[in-house]
């Protein structure tokens, strides 16, 4: 994985189509992980293997829930698909552009964008949603010929924005792009001629992002994004369930009013693609990137961009979902609730890093299994699920960006665990987060309520590991020693896999007190001739 700043970041890219290798690589892989799946499932099931009933049954729900999610990728790469064409689009289209400003983005960020926006090929309005009461993006949006809306004390933040725009408004297709996102000349291109079909309802592209280069959190926070953005989001729309993302989207108006407007909440882009799909409308998924934004670049930012992501899958999953299952086809309902489910992952793995800790205070443990046999049977599902992870990469849509082993993107996501667990006990007891956007710039700083539980378990792990020593050095017969040492050691192993992760999460947020003072945007210049290059490069 390159995560430089370079000039070819700014060149379109796209992902390879798929052919019928391709297919019988992964239907080959897939049949042989879930049989390997199976194998375990049989042998896992075995009355001997109970060693506390009430754990047991949670150990094996959360146990098999994690193998349903890699199985649904596997069966989604099964579908991976790209338009066969980019039809051209029709002329004369009426085509806005929505971007939105909020109080304490930094002003100088939407120099480029404005410039890249006035760039685009299609002819197009601009309009500069504003909420800031800052007079210098009015004046900045009208130098570059943007519509400036005053849209200060809007209910509803970002989408409520949108909303009140759609009523002033009258354009038929509406791209929604964050201001961070500097646009490619050639985006409108790749989007607008899908809308021929009259029962399109949106166009999304894949989102690139350039500022990885700034601290390891920025590359985690990308790197995590890229199998999303490529066989994921292909999968789904071969089985014509791609989604919309906060930024990248264009909308068919029509599709938008079926709906009452956009959505409006913490996870806004997901709720109103639920509900478009819910309507009837066809989604498309172009995996192209046509323009690149930023990552948030230090830890807490990051923490608290997944904190409202999560709350707000959450209220979609226990409000939304529900009562439009009905509406959706078989393969919309399974990817919503694929997604809904996804920072379950919280508290899951708030349960397995609790497992270690009760064994080894109290020796209660949910199952009495043969550590060695249990390897012998998972590590079938490990390494085909590495294969097909590996396979995939081949319709990433920008190899030499993002191809690779996307380590600090998991040490991000087991990080994230409490943040993922709080989002989750937010949503059981119903208090609400406010809508903030993401940081621009980097925030200096260590200690933070995110980071200080992974520093607790890692307390927790050196004294556990030096009681246990102490215990099994001076204290337990020699006998029992020896009944003991595996399964011992399967638990010191289950919680190192954890320690080793968090330790990771702990260094991310360490570096963020390093991190140079710099705005990304500042080495990017857009010029007039339509280029986009690297300054200083």
């Amino acid at each position: 994985m390159n995560s430089k700043l370079r000039d070819d970041l700014w060149q379109f890219k796209e992902a390879k189509k798929i052919n019928n290798f391709d297919k019988a690589v992964f239907l080959g892989l897939t049949f042989a992980g879930i049989a390997s799946m199976f194998y375990l499932t049989e042998w896992w099931f075995r009355g001997e293997h109970i060693a506390n009933l009430f754990l047991f049954i949670l150990l094996t729900l959360f146990f098999f829930y994690g193998l349903l999610r890699v199985a649904l990728v596997w069966i989604n790469y099964l579908r991976i698909q790209k338009p066969l064409e980019v039809p051209t689009p029709e002329e004369n289209l009426s085509v806005a552009v929505f971007t939105t400003s909020a109080p304490g983005e930094p002003l100088s960020m939407f120099e480029n964008t404005f410039k890249a926006l006035k760039n685009l090929n299609y002819p197009h309005t601009t309009y500069l949603l504003d909420s800031t009461e800052d007079i210098a993006f009015k004046e900045l949006a009208e130098e570059h010929g943007v519509v400036w809306l005053d849209l200060a004390n809007i209910p509803g933040a970002k989408a409520g924005k949108i909303n009140e725009t759609l009523k002033r408004t009258k354009e038929d297709f509406i791209l929604i792009l964050d201001p961070d996102h500097i646009v490619f000349p050639n985006f409108l291109d790749q989007t607008l001629g899908f809308f021929k079909d009259e029962k399109v309802g949106f166009v999304q592209v894949s989102q690139g992002y350039y500022n990885m280069y700034r601290s390891f959190t920025a590359k985690g926070a990308a790197e995590q994004t890229y199998t999303f953005y490529g066989p994921t989001q292909m999968g789904l729309f071969g089985y014509g369930s791609a989604v919309a993302i906060g930024a990248n989207c264009t909308f068919r108006r029509k599709a938008l009013e079926s709906i009452g407007g956009h959505a409006q909440g913490l996870a806004e882009d997901l709720q109103t693609s639920l509900r478009i799909h819910a309507e009837g409308w066809k989604s498309i998924y172009n995996p192209v990137i046509v323009s690149r934004g930023l990552v948030p670049e230090d830890f807490t930012s990051f923490c608290k961009q997944q904190l409202k992501w999560a709350r707000g899958v959450f209220e979609l999953l226990f409000d939304e979902i529900p009562g439009t299952l009905k509406k959706l086809t078989f393969w919309q309902k399974l990817s919503y609730l694929s997604i809904g489910t996804y920072y379950l992952f919280g508290p899951i793995t708030a349960f397995f890093i609790f497992i270690p800790l009760l064994f080894f205070t109290t020796k209660i443990s949910p199952a009495a299994m043969d550590f060695t046999e249990f390897i012998i049977l998972g590590s079938p599902i490990l390494i085909i699920a590495l294969i097909i992870y590996a396979y995939a990469q081949k319709f990433l849509c920008d190899q030499k960006t993002e191809k690779g082993i996307h380590w600090r993107g998991m040490v991000l996501k087991y990080s994230c665990w409490p943040v993922f667990t709080y989002a989750f006990y937010l949503t059981l007891i119903n208090k609400k987060i406010p809508y903030i956007p993401t940081a621009k710039i980097a925030v200096k700083g260590f200690m933070n309520p995110f980071v200080k539980p992974l520093i607790w378990y890692c307390i927790l792990f050196i004294l556990m590991i030096t009681g246990v020593y102490i215990e099994r050095r001076y204290y337990i017969p020699e006998s029992e020693l020896i009944l003991t040492a595996k399964k011992t050691w399967a638990m010191i192993g289950f919680a190192l896999i954890a320690f080793i992760q968090f330790i990771g999460g702990i260094g991310a947020a360490y570096k963020s007190l390093f991190i140079k003072a710099e705005n990304a945007w500042s080495r990017i210049k857009v010029k007039e001739n339509k280029s986009i290059i690297v300054k200083n490069n």
